[in-house]
């Protein structure tokens, strides 16, 4: 997908050091773990990484492994071993959660070892007794874990932070926390002009992170602007990346968070546009369009796009009309009816003639 680089300037497809703008080039990347009925099937070796923890690669990462008091963020999907039963899952806030290695929760401690075994970007299967998840007793708030229950966590490391007393962003000031979303967000752009999709999207990520809900919750005034100057943007620009790996329900997504801080948001209208209309959501785009065109009328990208959805729509028409009319066929024209007094006129001429040569011959004998 593009966001019109050339056919504009200072429209919604620039965006200097605090987006991106997407080019034309298509990339093919992985996608994200389907939400199955249960754990995924791994095929890899089995890694013993203590008596109690064991992983299965299954997807290769890259770079180093944490080391201890290491800010990881990570997503995971958990299940209870024995009955299947998933009591935990990240991907659908669409936000990593943050694990300092060595100061993790007692019940995270076998997912924690799991953790420190892997590279950025890796994604595995990691197997925990239950003596080091939920315990003899389990748990029975949120999440709901029953008792001497072994564990399977589907994770993916997006990334790590190396802090060497552990700082975690709760103990971070305002500023710190902040700033430190703002050097995540310019790594991400500066690995999506090298086209490193995936990189900069963790980056992205990683940053976000930074901005969670229960940060956000406690900010206003300057601060609160100030932190929604470096968060919205972190997810518009992964909307531009989703954009192009083609995984369009992800980037409506993002968009969508930002329209909700910020509901007359042009880019964020103008991508959800575009996600929209990648997937048939015509009448949707449009809305999203013409509500973009209303804040932004000298656009060109937008006029473009309303352009390209007219037209595709008139096309749409006139394939299913051409459709309809071969199913139903042309209005058979009536046959013209046989003029039968013309026969009956040629039928008697015959008979007259055929009487007079019979009298004549009868005449002759």
């Amino acid at each position: 997908m593009e966001d019109v680089q050339d056919e504009q300037s200072h429209s919604i497809g620039e965006g200097g050091d605090n987006e991106i703008t997407t080019e034309s080039t298509a990339f093919v990347h992985g996608e994200p773990p389907q939400d199955t009925k249960g754990p995924p099937n791994v095929d890899s070796e089995v890694e013993v990484l203590h008596e109690k923890v064991t992983k299965q690669i299954n997807k290769e990462g890259h770079g180093q492994k944490p080391t201890k008091y290491s800010t990881c963020f990570l997503h995971y999907r958990a299940w209870t071993k024995s009955t299947q039963h998933k009591f935990e899952d990240t991907w659908l806030e669409q936000r990593p959660v943050e694990l300092v290695l060595g100061k993790e929760k007692i019940e995270m401690t076998g997912l924690g070892i799991g953790v420190s075994s892997m590279k950025a970007g890796e994604r595995a299967l990691i197997h925990v007794g239950w003596e080091l998840g939920y315990g003899k007793d389990g748990s029975f708030s949120f999440p709901n874990v029953p008792p001497m229950a072994d564990l399977l966590y589907e994770v993916e490391l997006i990334g790590f932070d190396e802090v060497k007393e552990g700082k975690a962003r709760s103990d971070m000031t305002v500023e710190e926390r902040i700033g430190a979303a703002d050097q995540r967000k310019m790594e991400g752009n500066a690995y999506f002009k090298d086209d490193k999709l995936e990189e900069a999207m963790q980056q992205y990520e990683m940053a976000i992170a930074y901005m969670g809900d229960d940060f956000m919750f406690q900010l206003f005034g300057k601060y609160r602007d100030m932190a929604l100057a470096v968060k919205n943007p972190c997810h518009l620009n992964m909307a531009a990346c989703l954009i192009k790996l083609k995984r369009y329900e992800e980037a409506i997504g993002q968009c969508s968070i930002v329209l909700a801080e910020d509901e007359n948001n042009v880019k964020a209208l103008f991508r959800r546009g575009k996600a929209r209309a990648e997937l048939g959501q015509t009448d949707s785009a449009r809305d999203d369009f013409l509500k973009a065109q209303k804040f932004a009328p000298e656009d060109k990208a937008i006029t473009r796009e309303l352009r390209l959805l007219a037209e595709h729509e008139k096309a749409v028409y006139q394939k299913q009309k051409e459709l309809y009319k071969g199913i139903f066929g042309p209005r058979p024209e009536p046959k013209p009816k046989t003029n039968n007094w013309i026969i009956l006129i040629w039928q008697w001429l015959l008979a007259l003639i055929y009487r007079l040569f019979k009298f004549k011959r009868d005449k002759a004998d």
